[in-house]
């Protein structure tokens, strides 16, 4: 990449507009070599180091199959770049080796996702720094880190397998406004919207800093005002965001929630989330759980952990690092009901900064986070160096949302972190169906390992293994490398062996499932989401079977467009993954297509067994069952209950 000249003018309008026209063009889906099977010698149930990142995992997302990107806020990293420290990498998962990339400005608490393209993006940040994190003299370059502000900056980048590709960071492109802790979210378009954030930083928000807007890339205008940010201060930094089936988005922040029609600018505000504010600094697990046809494609979000502080207690004038946090978990299901659900079920240990990862079994991990205080660093008395968190938590959790109310979560055969991973750690989801940590800095600068810091700055790299992992994996053949929203089905051919045991008890088990992995940082995925294909089953007397997979459901605001990964799991054994492009590959109005209907399950009658395999697939499978998925019934579900809603 070629850092702009220090001395360069104002970029010009049409410069502005060719770089942008250069993000909507189409990026195909590269399947890439699938292995049949995992490569890395992994031990299921455990976590395991396996490299560096060069870098502390503030923010990673998965560019590629075998890539993850790695982003860290400007400090002095012992890898560099360009003639200074790199504050970004891209990491091979099958070398374990990393490559500094140069970003030119601070990339400190931005925000990311992917456009309907593939392009990734990356938003926001905070001032250059010098050591320590203390404000630079130069706002344009120079050193000891050569960083620009990167307050407004928007950062893209188009993953590679070569490492030919680099991060475009254009002052050209950049916001009109500042944003620190912004959210991002994909739309039904592939594009992205841009939500809240601040202006200068600082532990918590501030009404003489705060950005309660909301904007689009690619731009559609000026930043429009959104009242929830306005009052919910001082706890509404990164505020949890997610498109729902019906096309509005719900938001949670603070205290309160509500669900926002961004196409009409109108915020339908609902009641507060029991028991602990789960936004950053709280910074509680939260994810959008499996959309499956068994649920008609209904999403339910769940948050877990957190802090139960109120507005007036985000101080620094006592112990934070030593409050206890919050063990709760809620649900909500915005589209149907605006109530808040109890799990019934509590967390093991109280935890902030856990991070959900949706796995291809359709059961969530949890991992991360510290059993006292929340995310955030200073330079208070109380703080434990610099951290405003203590007592990391190590013991992995699973969460089945398919198993009853009370016995959804367990650690039985799910390891310990090797290392703590607290404030500016993250985790993604690979293709092998495995989980990449990394990070936890909670510094204003690097601190070595070796430096007796209590909590020093982590770029060790590891895995967690499932307990699948280790277990032979179905391998289907001639998967697609893209899907349609509706149109024809397709076939998946499964061979005795791909059933990995007998036909009458792991056939009817046999789904398709594409997820989409996220931009992760501060306990959050942005856009993590899990969607299974209808699909129906044919058995045949030899022992191979047949899978009749529809396409995705005829709603883009199910799994908005753009790259994922795609399992076929039998009796909860994922393939490996195969990347694949979700719509047209461009940013724009998706194509819809009616559904093609499937043939219903048939088992031969050679292959019927008695056994006691439960794990259905959950698919609608007799031909005739269908499931309105179109926009317009979706919209209608989410507007039941919002009538008596106060609406802004």
């Amino acid at each position: 990449m070629t850092r702009p000249s220090r001395r360069s003018s104002t970029p010009k309008i049409a410069k502005k507009a060719a770089v942008a026209a250069a993000t909507v063009a189409s990026l195909a889906a590269v399947p890439g070599v699938r292995a049949a099977q995992p490569t890395y010698p992994g031990t299921a149930g455990q976590f395991t180091l396996v490299g560096d990142a060069g870098v502390s995992a503030q923010q990673i997302f998965l560019g590629t199959p075998n890539k993850v990107y790695v982003i860290d806020k400007t400090e002095n990293n012992p890898v560099s770049v360009a003639g200074h420290p790199a504050w970004a990498t891209e990491y091979d998962v099958n070398t374990n080796q990393n490559r500094p990339m140069d970003v030119i400005s601070n990339t400190f608490c931005a925000g990311g996702a992917v456009l309907g393209n593939g392009t990734w993006l990356n938003v926001g940040g905070n001032q250059a720094v010098t050591w320590g994190g203390n404000t630079a003299a130069s706002q344009t370059g120079g050193g000891p880190y050569d960083d620009w502000d990167g307050g407004k900056s928007i950062r893209l980048l188009n993953p590679c397998d070569d490492q030919s590709c680099n991060w475009i960071d254009d002052p050209a492109l950049y916001m009109t406004t500042r944003r620190w802790y912004p959210t991002l979210e994909t739309l039904e378009d592939g594009s992205i919207i841009i939500i809240g954030g601040n202006q200068w930083g600082g532990f918590v928000n501030s009404a003489g800093q705060n950005n309660p807007t909301y904007e689009f890339f690619p731009s559609r205008g000026a930043p429009i005002g959104l009242n929830l940010l306005n009052d919910t201060l001082p706890a509404n930094l990164f505020p949890l965001t997610f498109l729902l089936p019906s096309g509005n988005l719900f938001i949670q922040t603070n205290w309160d929630a509500e669900i926002f029609d961004y196409k009409k600018n109108v915020e339908y505000r609902i009641g507060e989330i029991p028991h602990s504010v789960r936004t950053y600094p709280g910074s509680a697990a939260n994810v959008m759980l499996p959309l499956t046809p068994a649920n008609g494609y209904t999403a339910t979000i769940i948050f877990c952990g957190g802090t139960n502080l109120q507005p007036d207690q985000w101080t620094t004038n006592w112990a934070i690092a030593a409050y206890p946090a919050d063990d709760t978990c809620v649900k909500i299901t915005p589209d149907v009901s605006q109530d808040w659900i109890d799990e019934g079920e509590t967390l093991p240990d109280g935890r902030s900064m856990g991070q959900f990862i949706l796995l291809p079994d359709e059961t969530l991990f949890l991992t991360n986070g510290a059993n006292t205080g929340t995310a955030g660093y200073g330079n208070n008395t109380w703080a434990i160096g610099h951290s405003y968190a203590d007592n990391p938590l190590m013991q992995g959790l699973i969460y089945d949302p398919n198993k009853p109310a009370g016995s959804r979560m367990s650690t039985t055969n799910v390891g310990k972190l090797q290392e703590e991973r607290m404030y500016h750690s993250s985790a993604v989801l690979l293709p092998d169906g495995s989980v990449w940590i990394s990070g936890s800095n909670p510094n204003p600068d690097y601190v070595a390992p070796n430096s007796g810091a209590r909590y020093p700055t982590r770029t060790s790299a590891e895995r967690y293994f499932p307990w699948y992992y280790d277990k032979t994996r179905p391998d289907p053949q001639n998967l697609p490398s893209q899907l349609s929203y509706g149109g024809p089905s397709w076939t998946i051919s499964l061979t005795a062996a791909d059933l990995l045991g007998p036909m009458g008890d792991n056939l009817p088990t046999a789904k398709v499932v594409v997820i989409r992995t996220g931009f992760s940082t501060h306990a959050f995925n942005m856009g993590q989401r899990y969607v299974q294909l209808n699909s129906t089953y044919v058995g045949n007397d030899d022992g191979t079977a047949t899978l009749h997979v529809q396409q995705l459901p005829p709603n883009p605001a199910i799994l908005p467009p753009g790259p994922a990964v795609m399992y076929v799991v039998v009796n909860g054994v994922p393939s490996m993954g195969q990347w694949v492009m979700c719509g047209s590959g461009q940013i724009g109005t998706q194509t819809v297509n009616p559904v093609t209907d499937l043939p219903a399950n048939f088992m031969p009658a050679s292959q019927q067994t008695t056994g006691n395999n439960n794990n259905n697939n959950g698919n609608k499978s007799a031909a005739g069952k269908k499931v309105d998925l179109s926009m317009g019934a979706m919209a209608i579900f989410g507007l039941v209950g919002l009538v008596a809603a106060q609406l802004f």
